[in-house]
């Protein structure tokens, strides 16, 4: 019989150990493969706190912001492991692109990361 993936216990423990706290910066368009591509003006990477892993899934234990910095439109984010250079973690399209003028804040007040698919 073959299996379905990795049991929970592994993929919480890789995301424990390597993802406990990520650096998420704002883009206008897709990262790339990067994370270097349509990079936003509010482009300051913040640090963001995940909760401890379960069923293969963690979530934002803190609601990271930005001061928008111009009028765009923020469509996606790539996380880091530094505020700067570092490594590049993923990147995902925001479910509902922000507009965001100079000097407004935007708050992020939800992200998950999961691996999938867990073994039954």
């Amino acid at each position: 019989m073959a299996g379905d993936g990795l049991t929970a216990a592994i993929y919480d423990g890789w995301l424990d150990t390597d993802l406990g706290t990520i650096y998420v910066q704002l883009h206008t368009g897709d990262p790339g493969a990067s994370g270097t591509a349509n990079v936003a003006a509010t482009s300051t990477r913040v640090a963001v706190t995940m909760a401890a892993a379960s069923a293969g899934s963690m979530a934002e234990s803190t609601t990271p912001s930005w001061t928008g910095a111009a009028t765009e439109t923020i469509t996606h984010i790539a996380a880091f492991s530094a505020a700067s250079a570092g490594t590049f973690y993923w990147s995902a399209a925001l479910t509902t692109a922000k507009s965001i003028n100079s000097g407004d804040t935007l708050n992020l007040t939800t992200l998950t990361f999961a691996l999938t698919p867990v073994a039954a």
